[in-house]
């Protein structure tokens, strides 16, 4: 529970800044109120790890909870995370873009399995025959528990 001390406004209430929160009865499980009355577990609702990738040149554009990417060839790439997973079930959301043409295709690869610390992913162009391309975006987000 807060309590206003700072003799402010009882009506209009006070940021409240802190660097950790835990949960009061389950430690690392907080649960907030979601849209109407639906309710959701924090440390279930966000995302845990995202990247954005130019293929071209292999660099990261931007990351969250990202460690390294290893390019295996064309439209061919490993993804690494700084903070493992609990185990290789979570879920992913991968998108591409292709500049010269729509046709794009980006996947997990499934020859490769999958751990809690790495992926692989592939990017094809559909009007070049399925040929292997380098996208000069190319999106991957996890969602699940962390280790």
């Amino acid at each position: 529970n807060f309590k206003n001390t700072s003799g402010g406004d009882p009506v209009n209430i006070n940021e409240v800044k802190t660097d950790k929160l835990t949960g009061k009865t389950t430690a690392g499980s907080i649960t907030i109120q979601g849209e109407g009355n639906a309710t959701t577990n924090l440390q279930q609702g966000i995302n845990k790890h995202w990247m954005s990738v130019n293929m071209s040149t292999a660099a990261v554009n931007d990351s969250f909870n990202a460690g390294s990417i290893t390019d295996n060839g064309v439209g061919d790439f490993t993804q690494t995370l700084t903070n493992p997973m609990a185990n290789a079930h979570y879920a992913n959301t991968i998108g591409s873009l292709y500049a010269a043409a729509w046709g794009q295709i980006a996947f997990f690869r499934t020859n490769t399995a999958r751990t809690t610390a790495l992926y692989r992913t592939g990017s094809v162009n559909y009007h070049n025959n399925g040929n292997a391309t380098d996208s000069p975006q190319f999106d991957t987000s996890i969602d699940g528990d962390f280790a």
